[in-house]
């Protein structure tokens, strides 16, 4: 149910009526169709001129009514974009006070030299919070209030990774910005589902390369799977990143900030070169449309799903199922779980333990006791 409240005030010496609700995309296409509706930052709300007819639209009497409340059900698309809601629509809903609170916020995150995928992650999440407060202080919420909210998103649809997200963002606001080391003590974390990384078999893989002709687009799959590199690290990589001589393949500032060396199979050192005598990178080793920028991932996602319809695979996945398959690949060869946490970047060697998962070294020896009684049925 969405919530509508209309009352009647005067603003800047008009009278009008003010409309408020929670953010939500149909309704704010309704209000901005209404002549002489207004965005009101001061009053987080719309504003509409005050006519009888208004008031009428509105369930408000001619008389001196001052407040009408009214409840309606969102169709499915409507819940499904006020889940989905962007920052840039929810930054609008946001007081003064709260927008300086934000400001605070994103430049903490700045000076803790965080990632810009972190800061506008973070920034988004906290933002979903500021514009449901309205004109009240974010500052004066505690652990009570905020557990309260983070069971309304549950109950708004939000994924358990979704809701981890937002409380790590919410978490690092009233942390480390605020000081109060204490207060998510008490605020229970639910449990995230357990998910198998998607992977392609050896076969799908030389399917997948086969199935594309552009000689750039066929190396950066072949350097996403040779080299189990994450999306952004190809798409970051500098021509100076590759040492030919000695074989081995520099990836700098990947996830955690952290450098590590790659080594590159015969195979692929020969695609690369390949690769560089036609198409003579200055800086990026694959560069964008603009010469001397990197290569756009959206672009990167959009030729791997094309090439999975081309080679015919079905499976779900992005450029990340390359990574995935080559840690899976190097478990089924026998290559140790420490090296291939290395070659991943990986902090945690749990993160790299899941790919124990979906190997089939050891499940190919283990027979079913079906096959003890099969000549018995």
């Amino acid at each position: 149910m969405l919530q509508v409240t209309y009352s009647l005030v005067n603003h800047r010496n008009n009278n009008c009526i003010l409309v408020k609700f929670d953010d939500n995309a149909e309704w704010n296409k309704r209000m901005q169709k209404v002549n002489g509706s207004k965005w009101s930052r001061t009053l987080c709300g719309w504003t509409i001129p005050d006519s009888a007819d208004n008031r009428k639209k509105c369930r408000l009497s001619e008389n001196n009514s001052s407040v009408a409340i009214y409840n309606t059900q969102q169709s499915a698309a409507a819940q499904k974009a006020t889940a989905n809601q962007s920052s840039k629509s929810a930054l609008l809903f946001i007081s003064n006070n709260n927008r300086h609170e934000l400001q605070k916020f994103t430049e903490h995150l700045v000076l803790k030299a965080y990632s810009p995928s972190t800061i506008r992650t973070y920034r988004n999440e906290f933002a979903q919070l500021l514009q449901r407060l309205a004109n009240l202080p974010v500052q004066n919420l505690n652990a009570v209030v905020i557990q309260r909210y983070l069971h309304s998103c549950i109950n708004k649809g939000l994924s358990e990774h979704s809701i981890h997200s937002r409380m790590n963002a919410l978490k690092f606001y009233f942390e480390q910005v605020l000081h109060r080391e204490k207060m998510f003590f008490e605020i229970p974390r639910p449990k995230k589902p357990f998910h198998l990384p998607q992977v392609l078999n050896k076969e799908e893989i030389a399917a997948l390369i086969k199935a594309i002709e552009n000689v750039k687009h066929k190396t950066m799959l072949m350097v996403a799977y040779g080299c189990g590199l994450r999306v952004s690290e190809i798409t970051n990589l500098m021509v100076t990143d590759i040492d030919g001589k000695r074989r081995l393949m520099m990836i700098r500032k990947g996830k955690g900030k952290k450098d590590r060396i790659i080594s590159l199979s015969p195979a692929l050192l020969i695609m690369l070169r390949a690769y560089y005598r036609m198409y003579k990178p200055k800086k990026f080793l694959f560069e964008g449309a603009q010469p001397a920028t990197p290569y756009s991932i959206r672009s990167l996602e959009s030729i791997i799903q094309q090439a999975k319809q081309k080679a015919g695979i079905s499976k779900n996945g992005s450029m990340h199922m390359l990574r995935h398959s080559f840690a899976t690949h190097l478990l089924d060869k026998g290559t140790d779980v420490v090296l291939i946490q290395k070659l991943l970047g990986h902090n945690d060697i749990k993160t790299t333990l899941r790919y124990l998962h979906v190997t089939n070294k050891d499940l190919l020896n283990i027979l079913s006791p079906l096959e003890d009684i099969k000549n018995l049925i």
